[in-house]
């Protein structure tokens, strides 16, 4: 995979307007904005995304302009580090991923050292539906320039049952199945994120899920038990993180997830910050708006992060 230049990303990258070279599709389908609500340039993101310990993607899972932005940051981050290693500011990149679970590791290093056909790999490590075009990109990458992958979800088998019996079932698993989990108990998702997931899972489903007591045999998981399943996630994910860093403790991390797991500081960075105190997180929220290029950034600000990335729309959407 050719790297890309930092300088050619750079000269690229729209700030306000849109970009004055019709070639670079990608650049007229993306803009930049603070926390503040602020237009900015890809720049500014890159340098701060340089200083952080974790820089957290959160994505639309669908969105295409997403994720090729991310591989263009990925790109831009090594080549910034890199300029930085000539002045002696080490720092170690890696790539996280929700996207695989913390179980299939181990397949994913087989897969990273060589050792294994990428077909084996595929075939073990269970990769989303949209692995080739979407994560495959990042992760060729990764691999090209020997930075560490890591598979940083809960295992789905171990969600599923959280959801459907609530996070004490996780007591009676074995220790192995236990080692591919964060330490537990888990902490409980705080109450900033239990509302606006309250929300979102009510609207999803049509109606209000019961909130608490334990659903009868072949019932709707509760509200209560599908929060913690989230949580889980969470929780993995941020675990994952911190073994990296307190292991590779000159590591940049750059994780991706849904941007749930991690706007406005919640979610992922939470736990995150209960297991490693002090971290520097950088959060950055990716979103597609049908009206783009117009777009009212107060709309998303409160629960953006440090920077939102706001999109084009799939065509016909």
């Amino acid at each position: 995979m050719r790297r890309l230049a930092l300088a050619a990303l750079l000269a690229a990258a729209p700030a306000l307007a849109q970009t004055t070279d019709p070639a670079d599709t990608l650049a007229a389908s993306f803009r930049v904005y603070t926390a503040a609500g602020e237009p900015a340039a890809l720049p500014d993101l890159v340098h701060a995304m340089g200083k952080a310990d974790v820089v957290f993607l959160g994505e639309q899972h669908d969105d295409a302009v997403a994720h090729a932005l991310q591989l263009r940051l990925l790109e831009a981050l090594s080549d910034h580090l890199d300029a930085g290693a000539q002045h002696g500011q080490v720092k170690e990149l890696a790539l996280s991923l929700e996207m695989f679970e913390r179980d299939v590791q181990p397949v994913l290093d087989e897969y990273r050292a060589g050792l294994i056909r990428e077909r084996d790999f595929l075939a073990a490590a269970r990769p989303w539906g949209n692995y080739a075009t979407d994560y495959r990109p990042l992760v060729e990458f990764a691999i090209e320039n020997d930075l560490p992958v890591l598979a940083a979800n809960a295992p789905g088998r171990y969600v599923n049952r959280v959801s459907r019996l609530g996070p004490d079932a996780l007591d009676s698993l074995s220790a192995d199945a236990q080692a591919t989990l964060p330490p537990l108990p888990v902490a409980p998702a705080s109450a900033a994120l239990a509302a606006p997931f309250t929300a979102l899972m009510e609207g999803m489903m049509g109606h209000a899920a019961p909130a608490s007591a334990a659903p009868a045999h072949g019932s709707a998981p509760t509200m209560a038990n599908l929060l913690a399943a989230q949580n889980l996630r969470d929780a993995a994910m941020g675990w994952t993180i911190a073994e990296h860093l307190r292991t590779h403790p000159e590591a940049l991390v750059v994780h991706l997830n849904g941007s749930f797991h991690s706007e406005g500081g919640l979610g992922v960075p939470e736990h995150l910050e209960r297991y490693r105190p002090g971290t520097r997180a950088l959060v950055v929220t990716m979103r597609a708006a049908g009206t783009f290029p117009a777009f009212d950034p107060e709309a998303f600000r409160a629960r953006a992060g440090d920077f939102l990335i706001v999109t084009a729309p799939r065509p016909g959407e």
